[in-house]
């Protein structure tokens, strides 16, 4: 079998060519479905019947939570390529999408609280679901660590990609806990077994939300890594010969 498909993906070169392209249109389709997600789910959608307008929260919340979950299992598997492989650009995607899901991690919490008040009569309670949604923060916290902890960048690489895979234990856990113990969380509203629980045109606006992150994590992700490409290859002459290009093209705007 022909492998080098797989290893041109994991060129820091070819990523950087490639994403070049992709980042006007992604940035486009991330606007336009944040800005209808927001405005169909915060103005148009109908109240909830027992939370009135506090149910709104959700279309932060859930797709926070989705992300900081799909994010950690994507940081987890960039450290595993990076591990197996030896791959340079997994290692990155790994840093990089570390601070992005302990964002989103801290979104899920904090709207977490905010909706806790009204529902439950508290911003924290120790929940199964919320405890373990903090323990998710920890870790990507520890994996944001390991990277610095290190004065060989090799040795922190590897480090963090153990800690990361070693955290993907939290994952179910988080995922079925309101399943496992009796726990005040309410119950996932997306399953994959059976229909939603929530009303359409509730619904529907939360679709729109959830894709609409899933394009901004990509995004931020890409900007995110590009950076760190320029970073780490900043001897390499095409990094050199791309920084000799942006000054010309300064200059000549000038």
């Amino acid at each position: 079998m022909n492998w080098t498909w797989f290893y041109r993906m994991g060129s820091p070169l070819w990523f950087y060519q490639s994403t070049s392209r992709w980042l006007p249109l992604l940035s486009l389709v991330t606007l336009v479905l944040l800005v209808a997600g927001l405005a169909w789910g915060l103005g148009f959608a109908p109240e909830d019947a027992k939370q009135g307008n506090s149910f709104r929260i959700i279309y932060l919340h859930v797709p926070a939570s989705f992300l900081a979950l799909a994010g950690y299992f994507l940081m987890a598997t960039a450290g595993a390529i990076g591990l197996i492989w030896k791959m340079k650009l997994s290692y990155i995607v790994m840093k990089c999408a570390a601070p992005i899901g302990a964002a989103l991690t801290f979104l899920a919490l904090f709207t977490g609280a905010v909706w806790g008040k009204p529902t439950w009569g508290s911003y924290w309670v120790w929940d199964a679901r919320i405890t373990s949604m903090l323990i998710l923060l920890f870790l990507y916290f520890g994996v944001l660590a390991l990277q610095y902890a290190f004065h060989n960048q090799e040795a922190g690489n590897k480090a963090s990609a153990v800690l990361a895979l070693v955290g993907t234990v939290n994952i179910p856990i988080i995922y079925k806990s309101v399943d496992w113990w009796f726990t005040l969380h309410q119950p996932s509203t997306i399953k994959l077994t059976s229909a939603p629980s929530m009303h359409p045109d509730m619904f529907q606006p939360l679709l729109v939300m959830i894709l609409a992150f899933y394009f901004f994590y990509a995004l931020a992700l890409i900007l995110a890594v590009r950076v760190e490409i320029l970073k780490r290859e900043s001897k390499t002459t095409w990094v050199r010969e791309l920084v000799e290009q942006a000054s010309r093209q300064k200059i000549g705007a000038k």
